[in-house]
């Protein structure tokens, strides 16, 4: 593997010292940590589908846990993973207008995300999940797996997985509020319960969430939106059920939905214009996981995922309506088999369909079209441990009706140096399968749409001791037939041949009674066709957090570099820009505690989409209640 780093990177000489500065100090640090710190090492699942120790984890795997979002205080999705190194997120606009995320480099539509094991795709756009309207009340703790995992999770994990694990029950039942108001109008409330009654765990979490907002689109950029103030409304429930009829045998339910209304604007209308959206998503999963022997566990899952969204709009040149519907009915059966103390065995097999309908309503004419489709996979996989070694290895075969199929693969190594220091090194194939829409749409739809396919390799160091891990990470990833936009066809076409090389750091410890989060991404993605960087894609990315307890006070700051980007043909370079938030929480006695924030501390002016506003500076307090 080839990485090479032009001279315009020097820029990124401080933020690099800094993040080296960070990992030195850690491994002094974390070399007189005690064995007792052992216990504090998150348990993850998603890098292999079996529980590990995250220092275990051969893809870079990244926890954000339950105090780390309370901590944040982030108000949306987007806000809470912008923070965690290789994640890129755009926005068109504020509160409840479109996210996107590039891991790595990749489309938005290479990285699955998934609620509870169940992947949430919009089938009746292009495949990109409604990531603005999860609400991170709803959220118990998320996993990050950074790269190629195709092999391990199927079509879309290109860039790497995001799984969102609600909130569950365990002991007695417990109950918790919180209630928070601050700039542009913005309140926000949540209510939650959860326990475990005999055999039966339970959790309910209830949130509200509504901003008045700022104008989404710039009129000195655009003339022609409407210059008023785009808001939005949102109320999210989770909810899990479960009953253990026999010791290492449940069955249960989980449920996640959300509704969303907000206004957006149209640089194509007049200022007089009326947008409206509204969007619904919600997500039931029956499962029954079962321990047929010692060492043989067995997952069954059934799920459908839902979402709407309608866009409405009221012109002077007359009314239109546009809806979309996303359907995915899914059945996944996993299993985990124990070969030897060291050894485990996966294998499982997922069949589906997905049907996609679009309807569209103007003065010019209505349409109604949709498309369905079956898909199917099966997979297999083994890891273990011999001595210092460590291997992880996954096969996957998958076959998307009006797509093709195709089989991929992992092979992950470590090499245990030390006790605390790991070598390791990966490579992967990937497949990722258009949406019906991008397929068949009258519109918008290319029918010699093909399939992007996908090759990455890998090569990193890892520091683990205790709370302490620190790795770096060399990546490259060659992908063929990438999907791209054609701005005057208003088509999804493909890219012959992109690629992405970098470097990835990341850092978390605790020194001087601080704790410290810290991460640094030097990538170049590119359409090696034209040697044009891919749209709105930085080639340089960091981020610093801290914080720290004064008695009964926690204190913490964070701040975020994104380097400049292209935008689409025909616009401007987008600027370079830093961002500084800071939070406070004040435990007033055990149960109530009083918070506040400020996001975009020093009031910078940046867009991550040119001509599209983001939040100037907002100051946000509140107040929350724990049984």
């Amino acid at each position: 593997m080839t990485l090479s780093l032009s001279r315009r990177h020097g820029a990124t000489l401080k933020p690099l010292a800094l993040a080296c500065a960070i990992l030195s100090s850690g491994v002094g640090s974390a070399m007189a940590q005690s064995a007792q710190d052992q216990n504090l090492v998150p348990v993850v699942v998603t890098a292999a589908r079996v529980a590990q120790p995250q220092s275990d984890a051969l893809p870079h795997t990244t926890v954000i846990s339950a105090e780390d979002i309370r901590n944040s205080q982030a108000p949306d999705l987007p806000a809470l993973l912008e923070r965690e190194a290789g994640i890129q997120i755009t926005r068109v606009g504020g509160p409840g207008q479109q996210a996107s995320l590039f891991m790595r480099g990749a489309n938005s539509s290479e990285t699955l995300i998934m609620i509870d094991g169940v992947p949430i795709r919009r089938q009746a756009s292009y495949g990109l999940p409604a990531l603005e309207n999860i609400l991170p009340d709803q959220i118990d703790h998320i996993e990050i797996v950074r790269g190629n995992v195709s092999a391990i999770y199927g079509s879309g994990a290109i860039g790497g997985v995001v799984q969102i694990f609600t909130k569950r029950g365990s002991g007695a039942a417990a109950v918790n509020a919180s209630v928070e108001g601050g700039s542009r109008g913005t309140y926000q409330g949540n209510v939650g319960v959860s326990g475990k009654s005999g055999d039966t765990s339970y959790a309910l979490s209830l949130s509200r969430f509504k901003t008045d907002g700022f104008s989404a689109q710039n009129p000195l950029q655009s003339p022609n939106v409407n210059p008023d103030r785009n808001g939005d409304g949102n109320t999210s429930v989770s909810g899990s059920v479960a009953q253990e009829w026999n010791k290492g045998n449940e069955v249960g339910v989980r449920l996640y939905a959300n509704d969303a209304r907000y206004t957006f604007d149209d640089a194509y209308g007049t200022p007089s214009d009326q947008n409206n959206g509204h969007s619904k998503s919600q997500s039931i999963a029956v499962f029954s996981k079962n321990k047929f022997t010692q060492d043989w566990t067995s997952t069954l899952t059934l799920s459908q995922n839902v979402n709407r969204d309608n866009l409405q709009d009221l012109t002077t040149f007359g009314n239109s309506s546009n809806a979309y519907k996303s359907t995915q009915n899914l059945l996944q059966w996993a299993n985990e088999l124990r070969l030897a103390p060291l050894w485990t065995a996966t294998a499982g097999v997922d069949a589906g369909r997905e049907k996609a309908d679009v309807n569209a309503n103007s003065s010019y004419g209505n349409s109604s079209n949709s498309y369905s489709r079956s898909m199917s996979s099966f997979y297999a996989g083994v890891l273990g441990k011999i001595g210092a070694r460590q291997l992880q290895l996954n096969l996957r075969h998958d076959d998307v009706g009006g797509s093709g199929s195709d089989s991929t693969g992992y092979l992950g190594y470590g090499y245990a140096l030390t006790d605390t220091v790991k070598l390791i090194a990966n490579a992967s194939t990937a497949f990722n399968a258009p949406t019906p829409v991008q397929l068949y749409d009258p519109l918008y739809g290319n029918t010699n749409l093909k399939a992007e396919r996908s090759k990455s390799y890998e090569l990193g160091v890892q520091y683990a001791a205790g709370a302490t891990l620190l790795r770096a990470t060399l990546f490259d990833t060659r992908t063929r037939d990438q999907f791209g936009y054609d701005p005057l066809t208003f088509r999804t076409i493909n890219i012959a041949r992109a690629k992405n090389q970098g470097l990835e750091l990341s850092a978390g410890a605790r020194l001087a009674d601080i704790d410290w989060r810290a991460s640094l991404t030097l990538q170049n993605p590119k359409d090696e066709s034209t040697d044009q960087t891919l749209v709105r894609r930085a080639k340089t990315l960091g981020a610093l957090g801290v914080t720290k307890n004064f008695g009964a006070w926690r204190v913490g700051t964070d701040v975020q570099y994104t380097d400049s980007r292209s935008d689409i043909p025909g616009n401007p370079q987008l600027p370079a820009y830093w961002l500084t938030n800071a939070n406070a929480r004040y435990q007033l006695s055990k149960q109530v505690s009083l918070f506040g924030r400020i996001d975009n501390l020093f009031n910078r002016d940046y867009q991550t989409a040119y001509g599209y506003n983001q939040p100037s500076r907002g100051l946000f307090v509140g107040a929350s209640w724990q049984q």
